[in-house]
């Protein structure tokens, strides 16, 4: 999940690279070709930006959100397999043997709590 949010926060700073070059370019080919309009669309395209940005911040605090949560989840439910264990030894509960699947998954959940 990690590596899909540094992909997407590398989309959006490679976007924004993108649009300071379109601003330039415009800017510049506005400027000689057609002096008086250029400002309105130079101020247009500033909005579009600003919008942009504003969008770029929101979806970084949306992933530390996102991480924030996933390690809770991770933390409670590691914390409750960790109970059941202690209540199934105190009251003398014959344990059943792990099959495979769930060795697999208390193996994943221990690489996500430790990578967190």
């Amino acid at each position: 999940m990690e590596a899909e949010v540094d992909k997407l926060e590398l989309m959006f700073q490679k976007a924004n690279s993108d649009l300071d070059y379109i601003e330039y370019r415009l800017e510049y080919e506005l400027k000689r070709k057609h002096p008086d309009p250029a400002v309105t669309v130079l101020q247009d395209l500033s909005a579009i930006k600003s919008r942009y940005r504003t969008l770029y911040a929101h979806s970084e605090s949306v992933a530390v959100e996102q991480k924030d949560t996933k390690s809770h989840i991770y933390a409670t439910l590691n914390k409750t397999m960790t109970m059941i264990q202690e209540l199934q030894k105190q009251t003398d509960l014959e344990l059943s043997p792990l099959t495979e699947e769930e060795k697999t998954e208390i193996e994943q959940l221990k690489s996500h709590t430790t990578d967190l």
